[in-house]
């Protein structure tokens, strides 16, 4: 089957195109990522429309969409769940999201445990943790580097730009997958694609309040 991989929950705008069969691992056909945070809305359809250019498919010929559900920043985050989901509606294919931690920490494939950390901006970081197969074990969170070193779980390296950034105060060594892979998104869904399970709901894993907030109520207005 072939799927349309997206993420753009890290600085990284990621689209690529792979091919997914039952007996062998995820083929990358193309890829197009441009590291740049704040031109995920300028550059995600030019990158996936490059993408299937590359492989020479167009998007009628895929059979569904994966897509990194973050956690992120929203302006970020909500660029790629949208384009997944515009996508998936428009040609009746069904889009599978994948927690983003998941696939960096496949493509970290340590096999032993594993801290994933991406930047979540305000000097803190999205963090999950990872047993020795990949499997997460606990996660995906929001913390300080402090707060998190101080309460570490049991794991022999790290993975992700916010690992990369906070070396010093996290005191692992840094794994060198720093954002998730087309082919990650799709390993990290493999299994219910092809079995054809029906997708979870396409969630976005914001873990902080909006800053907007709607106004508690009308202020009163006094004649001076």
């Amino acid at each position: 089957m072939l799927v349309l991989a997206l993420d753009t929950a890290t600085p990284a705008v990621t689209a690529g195109v792979v091919e997914l069969t039952p007996d062998s691992p995820p083929r990358l056909l193309a890829e197009r990522v441009t590291v740049n945070a704040k031109a995920h809305g300028e550059l995600l359809t030019p990158h996936l429309q490059e993408a299937l250019a590359e492989a020479g498919r167009t998007l009628a010929d895929l059979d569904a969409v994966v897509c990194g559900s973050g956690p992120g920043p929203f302006t970020g985050l909500r660029v790629g769940l949208v384009t997944a989901a515009a996508l998936g509606q428009a040609l009746n294919r069904p889009v599978y999201p994948v927690p983003t931690p998941d696939a960096v920490a496949l493509d970290a494939a340590t096999g032993k445990p594993l801290l994933v950390a991406t930047d979540a901006r305000r000097k803190e970081v999205y963090w999950a943790a990872y047993d020795a197969a990949g499997r997460r074990t606990d996660g995906p969170h929001v913390d300080r580097p402090a707060d998190l070193a101080a309460k570490l779980p049991a794991v022999a390296s790290a993975a992700g730009e916010g690992a990369s950034l906070y070396a010093d105060v996290l005191g692992l060594p840094v794994v060198a997958a720093r954002y998730p892979s087309p082919v990650s998104l799709v390993a990290a869904a493999a299994e219910e694609l092809l079995a054809g399970a029906r997708p979870a709901a396409l969630t976005p894993l914001y873990l902080r309040r909006p800053d907007a907030v709607e106004p508690a109520g009308r202020k009163r207005v006094t004649k001076g």
